[in-house]
């Protein structure tokens, strides 16, 4: 029997940039799921960023009926922040994604879809009225885009 010899080559792997960042892929989402988590851990304010126009609708249908206080938008010259007053009533809200489209016809179908119930909850839609609640489209006939919606 031989013996075997040779030379082991050690080889260095140096591996590329592992520091990826996280790509932020829908600010209304992260608006709306650290509203929810706020909520669940019994806080009375939550600072969400960054901020956008749709958030900003969005919060104001919120606001209409009641599911949140009031809330105050911090601009600092970047992509600006929104401090949210929660008061509790809050359940859970959540964004649609993608954006189906739906007609006037098909908002009660989407309701049984995405609310606990006919009576409570929203439904978020951008129409070309503009950002509404599904009772509110409905009213006015008007089909549009899901965003979200809250209960």
């Amino acid at each position: 029997a031989g013996s075997v010899t040779g030379t082991i080559q050690r080889v260095d792997y140096v591996a590329a940039d592992t520091t990826d960042t996280m790509v932020r892929v829908s600010v209304l989402n992260d608006a709306l799921r650290s509203m929810v988590n706020a909520e669940r851990r019994g806080k009375r304010q939550v600072l969400i960023k960054p901020s956008s126009k749709v958030v900003v609708k969005f919060l104001q249908v919120m606001m209409k009926h009641g599911y949140i206080n009031e809330f105050e938008i911090v601009d600092d010259h970047r992509a600006g922040k929104i401090v949210v007053e929660l008061n509790g009533r809050l359940n859970k809200c959540g964004c649609i994604s993608p954006r189906f489209d739906i007609s006037h016809t098909d908002i009660e179908e989407w309701v049984g879809r995405l609310l606990p119930s006919r009576l409570f909850g929203k439904i978020v839609l951008t129409t070309a009225a503009g950002i509404m609640d599904h009772e509110e489209a409905r009213r006015k006939k008007t089909g549009g885009k899901v965003l979200g919606f809250f209960y």
